[in-house]
């Protein structure tokens, strides 16, 4: 199976992308992969984001991983990983959707926001996990705490990090690498320009 905890560190930031076709996905994802993002996760935030996850999967060189985001249950897991997602990442984590993902034998990075969450998810033989929303739940100041008490735990925080702050997240050693929507943001037409991406997908190979 997938080294997911290797496969985290091994990128500074994984781009978290949502996209309205096929063509706007291959199309932003090869820009990603040329300058450098290898590892990347495309949410399930709309009705073609398993084709989309196919067509990329089947555009970008073996070396790209894609995974599937906002999973919320067992028949989008399966779906995800069929469509060529190899893991999966969800904004949070039950009982029922960790049992489910047990039978997957899928790697996946369940989300919390809280200790109590993280206690749970650990429980549940969780060892990386998704911070979400990351800013609003206390962002850096909750990795720091957090990880004086569970110092096993390693995390992605996604959800209000930025080009200005990953670094900060970064150097934080419970963190493995950062989640990013500020990289395809979309400009105020709803597009998003391949030239800004290429621009802040070098910028982050270049100082993170």
């Amino acid at each position: 199976m997938l080294d997911l905890p290797a496969l985290l560190s091994s990128v500074p930031v994984i781009p978290v992308l949502s996209f309205r076709d096929t063509d706007e996905a291959v199309k932003v994802c090869e820009c990603l992969y040329r300058e450098g993002l290898t590892v990347l996760e495309i949410t399930l935030r709309h009705d073609s984001a398993l084709s989309c996850i196919k067509a990329v999967a089947d555009a970008l060189p073996k070396e790209a991983v894609i995974g599937a985001g906002t999973i919320l249950n067992r028949d989008q897991a399966v779906a995800a990983r069929d469509a060529g997602a190899v893991f999966g990442v969800s904004p949070g984590l039950t009982r029922q959707m960790s049992a489910d993902i047990r039978t997957l034998d899928w790697p996946f990075l369940p989300g919390i926001a809280t200790l109590s969450e993280a206690m749970t998810a650990r429980e549940e033989g969780f060892s990386c996990l998704k911070f979400f929303p990351a800013e609003i739940s206390g962002g850096i100041k909750f990795l720091k705490a957090i990880g004086s008490v569970l110092p096993d735990l390693r995390f992605c925080p996604t959800g209000g990090v930025t080009g200005a702050t990953a670094a900060n997240y970064l150097a934080l050693k419970n963190v493995l690498t950062v989640g990013g929507s500020w990289l395809t943001e979309r400009d105020a037409s709803g597009e998003i320009d391949l030239s800004i991406v290429q621009t802040k997908a070098s910028a982050v190979r270049a100082t993170l």
